[in-house]
Order: structure tokens, then C-alpha cells, then sequence
């Protein structure tokens, strides 16, 4: 054999091996990064594990922009009731319209991929500053009842988790909720979603990456049907469905407030060939008025070189966010950067 010939085949074999090394260890963090997703016990906050458990929810804010809660305030009944009741509304009310727009899109016979559209049946529900929940068709008036008590529980757990915010940021308790409150309060809403079983998963999402514009994100999800994944260190990882948890994810003003000590991740739902995926997600968010800044307390912490973010008006973000929502956060803050001057910053609202 040729020297040349036995040099390049040894160097070819040692990239090969170079390759499935460095793909093992990608391997590995991914299944230690799986392993690891923070999952938050809150009956823990009342006991001797509350300084342990306070640093994990501060660990997932800053590293990871999700964290799921169990053993929450929200009674597993409730909870029960609410995913009936929104799986029986799907197959009644929501099924064959899904199913039309299908068919009008030709969505089920794509030959390539399609990045336009989402595979997912919602509805959405207003709860503050207005309800819009009488309102919305073909709700029977139990599900209206329900979904108006699980709201209320909703809003609760997300104002008791801005305090635990605050309390890891060093804030004054109630700071994120008053920073949020605008003129009239806080926006609050609810996306009830259906991700039906998808014939071509490889073409299509079930929603596409994007990270979320608002404040604290609230999410039921099922536990059966899985699809919900974050992006880490340059890898998706799956959300772990488990029966009766809430889902907590970070939105940009988050962010913004923190001056980017917590982050906004982006994160996406693969469509499944198989099961119906159930997912209600509740978003806590500044008023439309409410202006957003970095809190000055953060920003003196930081070190002089650190980048501050933004103030803007809540309303001006969200009218940029509409035609930007599957891009990239980064070039949305530069773009608010730019009008910041023209906003005033007066003293932030009470309740």
C-alpha cells in the first residue's frame, strides 16, 4: 500500500474517531441537560429545604428560562376538570374546523417543509383588564365556569411567583407585579391549544421557535402527549410532561427588567404522528401602557461594562413582536434601543 494512500486513510480514521467523540460527549450533555430540567417542589418553600429550593428556581431563570412547578396551589381536581372539559370541547367544537382548514391548506399532502403555519387548533380567553369569556362561541356555561375559576387560580400562582422573583433578585416584594401594572393593570390571557396527530411531523411544527413577548408564562399541559421543547446550549430538549405540574417559562420583559440577568429562551412544539396534545398557557404580562426598563437596583449591581437593555412602552413592543415573533429576540430590543428616548419614565403605577 501507497504511504500517501496509508497516511490519508489514518487521518480520515482519526477524524472519524474525533467526530464520534466529540458527537458522544454532545450526547451525554444532552442526556445530563434532559436529566436535569428543573423541577420545583413548592411544598419545599415552607420548610428546611426552602434556601435549596430558592436557588434552583434562581439557577432555571438565569440558565434555563423554564422551570416546572409541582405540588402548587392549584388543586389537582380543579386541574382534572379543566382537561376534560377542554378535550371534550376539542372533539365537539374544534375538531372538524381544524380539519377544514387542513384540507383548504393542503397541508396533509406537503411535500416540503412549511414555515408559514403552525399544526395547532386555540382559542384564546381574556381574563384582565377585561373577560372577554361570555363572549367567546361555543363554550357551554359549565367549561365558562370553569375556565374562570382556573384563571383566577392561575393569576394567583403567577403573582406568588413574581414574589419569589423578586425575592431572589433582591427586589422589594411586589416590585414585578407593579412594574407590570400599567394605568389598569396587568394583561393576563389564556391560549387553550390542541396539537392533533400530524401525518408529516418532519415538515411541519406544531408552533414554530420563538421566545415569548411577555412577562411570567403559565403552562397545563398534558401528560400524556408530549412536543414542548426549549433551546439549551444549542440543543432542543424535551419538557417533560408530568401529570398535574405547571410549566413556567420567562418572556422578554423579564429580561428586560433584569437587565438580562433571567432569560427569555426560545422554544418550539414538534408536531406528533400520534395523540392529541392538550396545552393551556396562561401569559401574566405588563399592561399596554406599562413602561418597561431595566430595575435600577439590578443595573447598579451589575458590572459597568454590562449592557442595558431597553425602556419602552409594553403596546410598542407587542406592535413590533406581531410581525417578528419567529425571529430572533436580539434584533427586537435593538430596535425599541432606538426609540427609547422618546419614552417617559414616570414612577412605576401601584395597585
Amino acid at each position: 500500500m501507497p504511504e500517501l494512500y496509508k497516511i490519508s486513510t489514518s487521518h480520515f480514521i482519526l477524524q472519524v474517531r474525533l467526530k464520534r467523540e466529540k458527537n458522544s460527549k454532545k450526547s451525554k450533555k444532552y442526556m445530563m441537560e434532559k436529566l436535569n430540567f428543573p423541577i420545583v417542589d413548592m411544598e419545599k418553600l415552607n420548610g428546611d429545604e426552602r434556601n435549596v429550593t430558592m436557588e434552583k428556581i434562581e439557577d432555571a431563570c438565569e440558565n434555563w428560562g423554564f422551570f416546572e412547578v409541582v405540588n402548587h396551589p392549584i388543586s389537582t381536581q380543579l386541574l382534572d376538570t379543566v382537561e376534560r372539559m377542554t378535550k371534550e370541547h376539542y372533539k365537539k367544537c374544534m375538531e372538524h374546523k381544524f380539519k377544514e382548514m387542513i384540507a383548504l391548506k393542503g397541508l396533509e399532502n406537503a411535500q416540503s417543509e412549511i414555515n408559514d403555519t403552525d399544526w395547532e387548533s386555540t382559542f384564546f380567553l381574556r381574563h384582565r383588564p377585561s373577560s372577554n369569556i361570555a363572549e367567546v362561541p361555543d363554550l357551554d356555561d359549565e367549561y365558562r365556569k370553569v375556565m374562570k375559576e382556573f384563571a383566577g387560580e392561575i393569576e394567583k400562582l403567577s403573582e406568588q411567583l413574581l414574589d419569589l422573583l423578586c425575592e431572589n433578585l433582591g427586589l422589594e416584594k411586589g416590585y414585578l407585579k407593579k412594574a407590570f401594572y400599567g394605568s389598569n393593570g396587568p394583561t393576563f390571557g389564556t391560549k387553550v391549544s390542541n396539537y392533533p396527530p400530524c401525518p408529516k411531523p418532519e415538515l411541519i411544527k406544531g408552533l414554530r421557535a420563538h421566545t415569548d413577548a411577555g412577562g411570567i408564562i403559565l403552562l397545563f399541559q398534558d401528560d400524556k402527549v408530549s412536543g414542548l421543547q426549549l433551546l439549551k446550549d444549542g440543543q432542543w430538549l424535551d419538557v417533560p410532561p408530568m401529570k398535574h405540574s405547571i410549566v413556567i417559562n420567562l418572556g422578554d420583559q423579564l429580561e428586560v427588567i433584569t437587565n438580562g440577568k433571567y432569560k427569555s429562551v426560545m422554544h418550539r412544539v414538534i408536531a406528533q404522528p400520534d395523540g392529541n396534545r392538550m396545552s393551556i398557557a396562561s401569559f401574566y404580562n405588563p399592561g399596554s401602557d406599562a413602561v418597561i426598563y431595566p430595575a435600577p437596583e439590578l443595573v447598579d449591581k451589575q458590572e459597568e461594562k454590562a449592557v442595558t437593555y431597553p425602556k419602552f412602552v409594553f403596546e410598542d413592543y407587542m406592535k413590533l413582536y406581531a410581525g417578528l415573533k419567529f425571529q430572533e429576540k436580539e434584533p427586537r430590543f435593538e430596535a425599541m434601543k432606538a426609540v427609547e428616548s422618546t419614552v417617559k419614565l414616570g414612577p412605576i403605577a401601584t395597585a
